[in-house]
């Protein structure tokens, strides 16, 4: 079955082409296809294109058809395009006539549009929540360890004494604003496309903003033209939210592959979490980190993907726009099993104490040393050309405590700060607007 379908036939090669892997990737479409549908059908009475007995058995069956989907109970079957006609279909034979009047003053484009927007809506709340519970781990584990000291490397050369309170707390700070970034990703989400048909709208009388507010959107796309140009460019913003995220993880999972070498020795795992060689018997393989670091550089790509799929498309739809579904749609879980995994090996991190005493580090506290001397009164300069001196003479003897005091410094984390900030992220969401709304449109009249 094709909704647009009349009396020719398709070749089942052109069929199978332009078909492509859509019939898979849209049952992740489908509980929203039938929200979508549900608003839309109660927008279509209040204009008097279906009578109030037509919504009621349209909306008993598709809450039937919402249930089965949630139960795993639905499937596109073989010949059907995509989720729109197999809800159609469906509709059709359960209820007859009323079923095809459910398309009136909608197209594909706009129903696709819509369910998309209620899928990346979804799907970045879940990414949220994985983003908050790593952020937790992190901070617990940066007070956890505040006291900690660890060398701080400038061009991969000693500089500077950190601690693992810093280094955990560099990268929650780091997935703030990352936050931000899916927040902004889920603000052009949270925009109804709905009634903007195949991006001209329609002749008939549609509420669009009735719709927005049964879906739950915070505004809608109120520019049709602008609403089905949306497809694509929401794509992309989501994108580069994604690989924001996906760069923090990379950058820890680096991080971790070094200092778990022998040659630094600065963390270690449980034998559990980590594998072997089959050759060599003492080997303890980071490959969960190594895992993690190349699966975060594919997702950062993923923005680049998307943009040459864009690059040279005019206004208005286009079939190019249906590959974006296999681009994005399998990154949301990707990017969810790495924040869960990384906030497990989190968890489970073992830290070396005393690493500082190693002889080698000594010349990580030059700076102190010469802004100890600065604030006895000698000029910065002359400081330096001191302590640069007794280096070179091997008298060089390092202050024997860390005064690093300023907020975010190894004395001051401003952790407390920094979950503030990261509080203040999450409300910018609203995630209950858009459940309460799907609970109404869902709940049994």
């Amino acid at each position: 079955m094709k909704l647009w379908q009349k009396n020719t036939g398709v070749a089942a090669e052109i069929e199978k082409f332009t078909v492509g892997k859509d019939p898979e990737l849209d049952m992740q479409l489908a509980r929203f296809d039938v929200l979508g549908s549900l608003a839309h059908i109660r927008m279509l009475q209040s204009i008097d294109l279906l009578t109030k007995e037509e919504l009621e058995v349209l909306e008993a069956e598709l809450k039937v058809i919402y249930h089965r989907i949630a139960a795993g109970d639905f499937a596109i079957e073989p010949g059907v395009e995509d989720i729109h006609s197999q809800v159609e279909l469906e509709l059709t034979r359960k209820v007859g006539e009323a079923g095809k009047k459910i398309h009136s003053g909608r197209s594909r484009n706009d129903q696709v549009l819509v369910d998309l927007k209620l899928f990346f809506r979804h799907q970045l709340q879940e990414t949220v929540e994985e983003v908050k519970a790593l952020f937790d781990v992190l901070q617990q584990q940066s007070e956890k360890y505040k006291h900690v000291l660890l060398p701080g490397y400038t061009h991969l050369q000693v500089a500077m004494p950190s601690s693992f309170g810093l280094w955990f707390g560099a990268y929650a700070e780091s997935l703030v604003d990352d936050m931000h970034l899916l927040q902004a990703a889920y603000k052009i989400a949270d925009k109804n496309p709905l009634g903007s048909a195949a991006g001209y709208g329609s002749s008939f009388p549609l509420n669009r903003q009735m719709t927005t507010d049964l879906l739950g959107f915070e505004a809608m796309s109120y520019n049709v033209v602008y609403a089905q140009m949306g497809r694509g460019k929401t794509e992309r913003v989501v994108a580069t939210a994604l690989a924001s995220v996906a760069a923090t993880l990379a950058k820890m999972a680096m991080d971790l592959c070094l200092y778990m070498n022998q040659n630094f020795a600065f963390v270690t795992l449980p034998d559990s979490l980590t594998t072997g060689s089959s050759i060599m018997p003492h080997k303890k393989n980071p490959d969960v980190f190594e895992l993690l670091r190349g699966k975060c550089n594919k997702l950062q790509a993923l923005s680049t993907e998307i943009s040459m799929l864009l690059i040279n498309l005019p206004s208005g739809y286009h079939r190019d726009l249906q590959l974006l579904k296999e681009n994005l749609f399998p990154a949301f879980e990707e990017l969810q099993n790495c924040l869960q995994m990384m906030a497990f090996m989190m968890e489970q991190l073992q830290v070396r104490e005393n690493i500082l005493q190693d002889e080698k580090y000594q010349y990580l506290f030059s700076v102190d040393a010469v802004n100890a001397l600065v604030l006895e009164g000698m000029p910065f300069r002359d400081a330096y050309k001191v302590v640069g001196e007794s280096i070179e003479a091997g008298t060089f003897a390092p202050p024997a405590a860390v005064t690093h005091t300023h907020e975010g410094s190894i004395g001051n984390l401003c952790n407390e700060q920094i979950a503030l900030l990261m509080e203040q992220a999450l409300k910018g969401f609203n995630f209950e607007r858009a459940e309460a709304a799907f609970k109404n449109l869902l709940k049994e009249q």
